[in-house]
């Protein structure tokens, strides 16, 4: 079955498609919700209509993330955590941690699921983290971690 999609679907496609899906999750899904419409010849003009609306809305969110990148790639976020004598902290710094930090430093702000670490941060030192801003638009953080 041809639908409209009226949303981003994960794994079918974004808004503004139209894409072919089996007819029950058509039937039992994407209609009932109103992420989809049941596309017919006439829905083509309303698709790409849709899909001006999204390039346009893409292009702008690339343009915010890019001015983002390079106001978080210049700084160095500092990070206090409680930490022994020897340098081992009492917990570990997460990617929450991380975007309070942000916030409060830059003032942007970012979902904790936009930081990739390869696992939190247990000693005091400095690492370097990604931030995914937009699809292609990763910055990179540099993180130094104080005792308090």
């Amino acid at each position: 079955m041809k639908v409209l999609l009226r949303s981003d679907v994960l794994g079918v496609g974004r808004r503004g498609d139209i894409v072919e899906v089996k007819s029950g999750y058509a039937r039992n899904f994407l209609l009932p919700s109103g992420a989809a419409l049941a596309a017919s010849a006439t829905s083509e003009l309303q698709a790409t209509s849709m899909r001006k609306a999204r390039d346009v809305r893409d292009a702008q969110s690339r343009e915010a993330a890019e001015t983002q990148r390079g106001l978080i790639e210049g700084q160095v976020l500092t990070v206090a955590a409680r930490a022994s004598a020897n340098g081992r902290l009492f917990g570990s710094v997460t990617e929450s941690d991380i975007v309070n930090v942000l916030r409060t430093a830059t003032g942007i702000s970012l979902d904790r699921h936009a930081i990739h670490m390869r696992e939190h941060l247990k000693e005091i030192g400095t690492a370097t983290v990604t931030a995914s801003l937009f699809d292609g638009v990763v910055a990179t953080l540099n993180v130094e971690v104080v005792a308090k």
